[in-house]
């Protein structure tokens, strides 16, 4: 039996600002934008390439304080184009780190290895990892 994982919520303060970010900042596709009266309201955003959405709003989805999600972690082949695309849309995110060490030779050096990390504007913090290819 496969279990996939489908949707995580990001609980957010401000649900455009938090929408912005993630669309037009990290390149997130919105897969819909529903408004169901005053008090509920639910975006979608899928990475590009991922099977896996993040969700954010108020009503319908779980009450959570904002920027209270620590260590969600998306994957890229190339964590230096990743890092130059995140800046040269206006996201604020660190140097590449090294972490670890490979226990098997990699095409890449920083396969497995290489990280970024960043938050979005309510705190919820984000990693980035490098895997070019996965054994």
């Amino acid at each position: 039996m496969n279990w996939t994982l489908e949707v995580v919520v990001v609980p957010v303060g401000d649900i455009d600002r938090a929408k912005a970010f993630y669309a037009d900042g990290l390149g997130f596709h919105v897969d819909h934008d529903i408004v169901m009266g005053d008090e509920v309201r639910i975006v979608q955003l899928t990475p590009p390439g991922s099977g896996c959405s993040v969700v954010i709003g108020k009503g319908a989805v779980p009450a959570m304080e904002p920027g209270s999600l620590k260590g969600l972690q998306l994957v890229v082949p190339d964590i230096a184009a990743a890092r130059e695309e995140l800046l040269a849309h206006g996201v604020a995110v660190g140097e590449v780190q090294v972490i670890g060490e490979n226990p098997h030779p990699v095409a890449h050096p920083l396969d497995n290895v290489g990280f970024l990390f960043f938050d979005d504007p309510d705190g919820n913090s984000w990693g980035i990892q490098q895997i070019s290819t996965r054994a």
